[in-house]
């Protein structure tokens, strides 16, 4: 009977340090940030504590924590945001689970050169309701007021003469991004003699911040026009212009007479003609003959296929360069070039002779509309640059124009961005380049230098 009891005591003796050891620890991880017993902390802020923001001081004050929070307990109250002498700012509070994120968001933009203080109070607790032990608080300082939008270009040219009033680009160009709803009829206007309005419309490609004025009917000849951005345009922060922006032009008597269609001679079965090498990578598709001179390489086809013929430093590619030479002489002596934009994206232009002095971009939809006998001749100074990206630029025709009338000199080097969609035949003083997937309904001649093609497809327009 003594041994049994003695076995009993050693029994719940054995039982009591098993419980004793296994009860020593009661959470392995105390202290940790996920802990129910660790109490939560701020672990980052925005804007950073002691910081100067940039204009136009739409801040966005945050704070992270080092572990879920209960966000029944994130309000306008337990995280504030608080001006000189105190004054609350009116905001929203919200909370993002997965990043354990509170932010708060000032109902209004803040005031200029003022300095805030964010508050996270001891009322906001974590999911097992533990609090923070103390206020978390850091301050920041907006910047100086935000200077005003300013117009930064116009066309045509302030004090212009000369103007062809059948195909005047009226536009101005911004510093700021614009708000598009303040960008109308009532802000931009123009005006004849005796102050007469000008009826039109007016449009705003915020791509570009480029604002346009199409008048409803033709020009008048031989007249002066006053163009006007009143001080109700404002720019995506709701800051107007600090003045109106005026600036005049005047019609010539008679325009040019209409470009007609260059003849391309020999160069016209080509989609693609290098002076230097023609390099292709991946599956593109000429329908076309490809040729270079006076340098002989053609490399990259196969894989690139094409219906025509390849011309590597033969008789027929050296006519063919020739043929090019007196083409682009004759696009860049064609008269009555209308001032373009730096970025003509988001433009419809009729036909007739367009003339950048420097570089051109295309960013969005240029639509070209005319008759299948309309032509269009554009001189580029320098280079031509598509936006990159499927859809982020369009040449489109409309009404009947056919691609075969519409020719671009181009001062340097062309390139067409990745997947963009392109009309007409690339002149090129030096080099072409097309991106990966971009679609050439057209011609790609380059007078000196190299064509770069990648996954692309050139239809060569049906010669005349």
């Amino acid at each position: 009977m003594r041994k049994l009891k003695v076995g009993k005591i050693w029994i719940l003796a054995f039982l009591l340090v098993v419980a004793v050891i296994g009860c020593g620890d009661p959470d392995k991880n105390a202290g940790k940030p996920g802990d129910p017993l660790t109490p939560p902390t701020v672990t980052s802020v925005t804007p950073a504590d002691g910081s100067t923001l940039v204009c136009p001081n739409r801040a966005v004050v945050t704070a992270t924590f080092s572990k879920a929070m209960n966000p029944a307990t994130l309000t306008p109250s337990t995280f504030t945001l608080a001006g000189p002498g105190g004054t609350s700012v009116p905001g929203t509070v919200s909370y993002d689970a997965a990043t354990n994120t509170a932010t708060f968001t000032p109902t209004a933009t803040l005031g200029p050169s003022i300095t805030f203080t964010a508050t996270i109070t001891t009322g906001v607790k974590d999911s097992f309701g533990l609090a923070l032990e103390a206020n978390r608080v850091w301050t920041f300082t907006t910047a100086a007021p935000c200077p005003p939008p300013t117009v930064t270009a116009v066309t045509p040219p302030n004090g212009a003469t000369l103007v062809c009033s059948s195909t005047a680009l009226v536009t101005a160009t911004f510093s700021h991004d614009m708000n598009p709803t303040t960008i109308n009829g009532t802000t931009f206007r123009l005006a004849g003699p005796g102050a007469t309005n000008v009826t039109g419309t007016v449009s705003y490609v915020a791509a570009t911040r480029i604002a346009t004025f199409t008048p409803t009917a033709t020009l008048a000849a031989n007249t002066t026009f006053t163009a006007t951005i009143t001080t109700g345009a404002q720019d995506t922060f709701g800051t107007a212009l600090a003045a109106p922006f005026v600036w005049t032009f005047t019609t010539a008597l008679a325009c040019a007479p209409p470009p007609v269609a260059l003849p391309l001679g020999a160069a016209c079965s080509f989609g693609i003609l290098a002076g230097s090498t023609v390099t292709n990578t991946g599956p593109s598709n000429v329908t076309g003959d490809v040729g270079v001179w006076a340098g002989s390489a053609i490399t990259g086809f196969p894989p690139g296929t094409l219906t025509g013929t390849k011309h590597s430093a033969d008789s027929i590619a050296m006519t063919a360069q020739g043929d090019l030479t007196t083409a682009y002489n004759a696009a860049a002596a064609a008269p009555g070039g209308a001032a373009l934009t730096a970025d003509i994206g988001g433009q419809t232009l009729a036909p007739g002779v367009y003339k950048a002095t420097t570089t051109l971009g295309i960013t969005g939809d240029l639509t070209l509309s005319g008759s299948s006998s309309g032509v269009w001749i554009f001189q580029v100074g320098t280079a031509l640059t598509t936006a990159a990206g499927p859809g982020n630029s369009r040449v489109i025709l409309t009404g009947g124009a056919l691609p075969h009338n519409v020719f671009w000199q181009i001062g340097s080097s062309a390139t067409l961005g990745t997947g963009s969609t392109f009309a007409g035949t690339i002149m090129a003083n030096i080099s072409i380049t097309l991106g990966n997937g971009a679609a050439l309904n057209g011609r790609a001649l380059a007078r000196t230098g190299a064509v770069t093609l990648d996954t692309n497809a050139v239809t060569v327009p049906p010669c005349p």
